[in-house]
């Protein structure tokens, strides 16, 4: 009888040490969640840096007072003046990234699937001013943009696709993804990280994660 009680005294203690263990584990589980939860919510894009597309998909041109909230990177430009008066790009190209594909390039030094690039075209405008002779900006003219998706666009360009809403007013208000050759090809072979010439863009470089 003695060694009887003694069994089920210890089977009782192993029980409740087993639902205890479990308990801790479950618990534990519980605990992670939201806070797996909050990290999603956290890299997760928001619906205003996500491109949008028609039925057929051609990209919807981004409102220009969403995308000028983003990120500036940068205005690179390669005048007429310093080209033999044909510059392939002669206008100001005023460069801005989406706020989340930012955050991942300073944690880790890549462009994740999602980034947005906005390329926002402006004329020569004044080669004078108070401070002396220059380039100054004049009006807008045109839009470009780049998202990276790896899922949507073909691989020889990366995941990459390349779009133009036109280089005078009014702009497109939809556009067709570019041929490769037409652009894509050129970043392939000559872009500093990815497809993004970094390489032009001290910001780019300043802020770079993952060194």
């Amino acid at each position: 009888m003695r060694s009887r009680n003694m069994f089920v005294a210890l089977c009782g203690v192993g029980a409740c040490a087993a639902v205890a263990i479990l308990t801790g584990v479950a618990g534990s589980t519980s605990a992670a969640e939201p806070a797996a939860a909050k990290q999603a919510a956290m890299t997760e894009t928001p619906d205003s840096e996500k491109p949008k597309y028609t039925a057929d998909g051609k990209l919807i041109a981004p409102a220009a007072d969403v995308y000028r909230e983003w990120i500036f990177i940068g205005t690179p430009i390669t005048p007429n003046d310093l080209n033999d008066g044909e510059a392939a790009f002669p206008e100001f190209h005023n460069v801005y990234i989406n706020p989340t594909a930012w955050k991942e390039w300073k944690k880790t030094g890549q462009f994740p699937d999602g980034t947005f690039l906005v390329k926002e075209l402006t004329s020569v405008g004044a080669k004078k001013a108070t401070s002396g002779n220059g380039y100054f900006q004049g009006e807008f003219i045109g839009l470009e943009t780049s998202i990276k998706d790896t899922k949507r666009f073909p691989a020889e360009a990366k995941g990459w696709a390349y779009f133009s809403f036109g280089h005078k007013y009014p702009l497109a208000k939809e556009a067709a993804a570019a041929q490769f050759s037409s652009c894509a090809q050129c970043h392939v072979q000559n872009a500093g990280t990815d497809m993004v010439f970094s390489q032009y863009y001290p910001p780019l470089r300043a802020a770079k994660g993952g060194k």
